[in-house]
């Protein structure tokens, strides 16, 4: 079976400055691209809002996902809807929009170039629950690798993979899983062995 693993802790993220707060760059691909360059084909992050009231970054060519992790966001696309967002809801949207935002929060953003698709999801598990993810196995036509990633929003999560292998992840780290096109089924298992909440972004990306 081919897939390629790869595991980034919190200390490893690069975090910079912007105009409303701070941005940390959790992925990019390809991974020599530059966001200041927008040459890449999708990118994740973790956004820290901490004024009342922004303006987003015009991004020609780019579609959003957001979703919040902490505090409330009201988003307005001038023209188009509107968004009011609690932890772990969402929004999507065309990065060309002129998106004005409301609220101090903290945020997960993905954002995809031509030719990309993707989607977020919210995982939870309790103290001593498990979980078996299975991963996509057929990502359709014109479309050659998925790229699958689980970042760790709370707290601590210890994933065995198909080979035995033992992944242990705590608060800000994630794990990527990549494929080809019609791989076979693939199942990792995901323990919370803790006592508090473990809570997960999940993100696919087709491309």
């Amino acid at each position: 079976m081919n897939y390629n693993i790869e595991v980034i802790k919190k200390n490893d993220f690069k975090t910079s400055e912007w105009s409303g707060g701070t941005t940390t760059q959790l992925m990019i691909y390809p991974k020599d691209s530059l966001y200041s360059e927008r040459n890449f084909k999708w990118r994740l992050s973790s956004a820290k809002v901490e004024v009342e009231e922004s303006i987003f970054t015009n991004l020609p060519g780019i579609w959003r996902l957001i979703m919040v992790i902490e505090g409330e966001l009201h988003l307005e696309h001038k023209g188009h809807h509107k968004a009011y967002l609690k932890p772990f809801q969402q929004d999507s949207f065309s990065g060309e929009y002129e998106t004005r935002s409301f609220g101090k929060v903290t945020d997960f953003n993905l954002m995809m170039g031509n030719g990309c698709k993707g989607a977020l999801e919210h995982l939870s598990l309790n103290r001593g629950e498990s979980k078996n993810i299975s991963f996509i196995c057929d990502i359709g036509e014109d479309l050659t690798e998925i790229t699958e990633v689980f970042y760790c929003v709370e707290g601590e999560i210890e994933i065995l993979t198909e080979n035995n292998e033992k992944i242990n992840l705590f608060k800000g780290d994630l794990i990527s899983v990549t494929r080809g096109e019609k791989e076979n089924p693939l199942t990792f298992k995901f323990t919370n062995n803790k006592q508090a909440q473990v809570k997960i972004i999940k993100a696919v990306v087709y491309y």
